[in-house]
């Protein structure tokens, strides 16, 4: 049974130049969020798996991949010998979206698919029993600093509806323009993990308070 919201910081938003101690910043977070762009996929580069796995001895988290990149079945194995724990990937970058799920459950991690705003929930209709979290995109993906989509609100409510009554305990990840209010909006409508950079590493306030405010919303709405 899934209970609480968890965060995650994206370091996509983080100081690049001293990523030890930015990751140290948010050691009660529940996650660590890596975005992997490849340039091709997304008009953006950005790391790949030697910083993983250079940040992997300097972190408790679990780290999650979150795939922006063609071809991402050759990223498989070489993030899960840099210590992810979770790997997300978008419809549109494989051709065969049900082999790559199973290959990254295969590979012993959990898998997740990603959801761009326009991508309907029916990409992963016949998926949803296999994975352990999908993350909708509540921007379109590439770039950090952009404000939440908010057409895509009746996406969550429509997913959370699906899974509640096929009994499934997937996660419900959203990613894009979260901040304390956008925060509340999506768990209000049905969203139980959140994916923050901006709002965590450049709001000039403690990254940990803010990790605790954005795990508070998600108390309210249980005492509601």
């Amino acid at each position: 049974m899934i209970t609480g919201i968890e965060v995650a910081p994206s370091i996509l938003n983080a100081d690049f130049a001293d990523l030890r101690s930015e990751v140290a910043k948010v050691a009660t977070a529940d996650w660590l969020h890596l975005d992997i762009m490849d340039g091709h996929f997304v008009p953006n580069l950005s790391f790949g798996p030697a910083v993983a796995k250079a940040l992997r001895a300097h972190s408790d988290l679990p780290f999650e991949a979150h795939l922006m990149v063609a071809n991402p079945e050759v990223y498989i194995e070489p993030f899960k010998e840099a210590g992810v724990a979770r790997v997300l990937v978008h419809p549109e970058g494989t051709i065969h979206l049900h082999r790559l799920v199973q290959q990254i459950k295969e590979s012993g991690l959990e898998a997740g698919v990603a959801l761009n705003p326009a991508t309907p929930l029916s990409a992963i209709d016949l998926l949803l029993p296999d994975l352990d979290m999908v993350l909708l995109m509540t921007v379109n993906p590439g770039f950090g600093g952009q404000s939440l989509i908010r057409s895509v609100l009746p996406k969550i409510r429509q997913l959370r509806q699906k899974l509640t009554t096929a009994g499934l305990h997937c996660r419900i990840g959203v990613d894009g323009g979260i901040n304390q209010t956008t925060a509340a909006e999506v768990i209000a409508a049905g969203a139980d993990f959140l994916v923050a950079g901006t709002h965590i590493f450049r709001n000039n306030e403690d990254p940990a308070q803010v990790i605790a405010a954005l795990k508070q919303l998600g108390t309210a709405k249980l005492a509601d």
